[in-house]
C-alpha cells in the first residue's frame, strides 16, 4: 500500500511539473486564461494580503512576511512558475484592488460569503475558522449568544470591512462598534480597556492570548460562527479558477495542507519573531 500511494504521488507531481511548464509557456491560450496568460508574461503572482493576521499572514520585526498563508501562497507561485508578489493593504482594500486588477489574488483570511461571491470567485476553503471574542473579561469570554451582550453599555472593536464587523451589526447592533484599519489596533484596544472585546476570527483571538500573555486577555474556547476561508480570485479567468482548485486538492489530499495547519497553528516558535 505504501509503494501504491508513493506511486501515485509520484504520478501526481509529475502531472503537476508537466502542467506547470505548460503554463510558463502558452497559459490559457484556448480557454480565455487572460490573468495566467498576464502572471506568466511578467513572471510573477501578485498576492495581495494585510501583513497583521498570525498566524495566517504577518510581518516579522525584520519586515518580512511570514504566515500559513505566505507558505501556501509560495508553493502556489511555485507551481505556476513564477514568483510571488505580496502587495499589502488594509483589508477592506483587498477585494477593490482584486476587482480593478491591481493584485491577481486575495489569500488573507478572507471568509467565503454568499455577498463577496457575487463579485469574485472563491477557491478552498484552506482553512474552517469562527468568530470568537478576546477580552478580559470571563462573563465576555463565556458568552455563547451574541445577545447576550447586545446593550449599548457594550463596547466592541472589529476589523473595517470584516465579516466580524458584519456579524457584529447582525446580531449585537446595540452594542457600540469601533471599526479598526487592522488587528493590532483592535488587540491593543482591548489591551488599554477602551473596549470590552474584540470580535474576530477565533486564530487571531487565540494568538493575541499567546502573543501578549502578561496583559490578562483570554478568548472563547469554541466559535460563535462557521468561517470557511478561501482565496479570492477574478471572476472573469475560469481557467484560473480551475486550476487553483485542482492543486487545492491536491495539496489537501496530499497531505501539505495539514502539515502546514500544524507547523503554523499549534506550534509557536514564529511569535519571536514578531515585533
Amino acid at each position: 500500500m505504501k509503494k501504491f500511494k508513493s506511486l501515485v504521488l509520484g504520478i501526481i507531481i509529475v502531472w503537476w511539473a508537466a502542467g506547470c511548464a505548460g503554463l510558463s509557456q502558452n497559459p490559457g491560450e484556448s480557454s480565455g486564461g487572460a490573468v495566467l496568460r498576464r502572471v506568466a508574461a511578467a513572471g510573477e503572482l501578485r498576492v495581495g494580503c494585510t501583513g497583521d493576521m498570525p498566524p495566517l499572514n504577518m510581518l516579522t520585526r525584520d519586515g518580512e512576511l511570514i504566515g500559513m498563508e505566505i507558505e501556501l501562497a509560495e508553493l502556489i507561485a511555485d507551481a505556476m512558475g513564477v514568483k510571488p508578489k505580496f502587495v499589502t493593504m488594509p483589508f477592506s482594500e483587498l477585494l477593490p484592488a482584486l476587482r480593478a486588477g491591481r493584485i491577481d489574488l486575495v489569500i488573507s483570511g478572507m471568509t467565503i460569503t454568499a455577498r463577496r461571491n457575487l463579485e469574485v470567485a472563491f477557491v478552498g476553503p484552506y482553512y474552517i475558522s469562527g468568530k470568537a471574542f478576546l477580552t478580559r473579561f470571563k462573563t465576555v469570554a463565556a458568552v455563547k449568544n451574541p445577545g447576550e451582550i447586545n446593550t449599548p453599555k457594550t463596547k466592541l472593536a472589529a476589523l473595517k470591512g470584516s465579516t466580524s464587523e458584519e456579524f457584529a451589526k447582525n446580531f449585537i447592533p446595540e452594542a457600540f462598534l469601533y471599526a479598526t484599519a487592522d488587528y493590532p489596533e483592535a488587540v491593543q484596544m482591548v489591551i488599554d480597556g477602551k473596549v470590552d472585546a474584540m470580535l474576530a476570527d477565533y486564530p487571531i483571538c487565540v494568538i493575541s492570548v499567546f502573543r501578549y500573555p502578561d496583559a490578562g486577555l483570554i478568548s472563547l474556547i469554541s466559535p460563535l460562527t462557521y468561517e470557511p476561508i478561501g482565496i479570492a480570485a477574478p471572476a472573469t479567468d475560469p481557467l484560473l479558477i480551475n486550476w487553483l482548485q485542482n492543486y487545492l486538492n491536491y495539496l489537501e489530499d496530499t497531505d501539505v495542507l495539514d502539515a502546514m495547519r500544524e507547523r503554523w497553528f499549534t506550534r509557536g516558535s514564529w511569535i519571536e519573531r514578531l515585533p
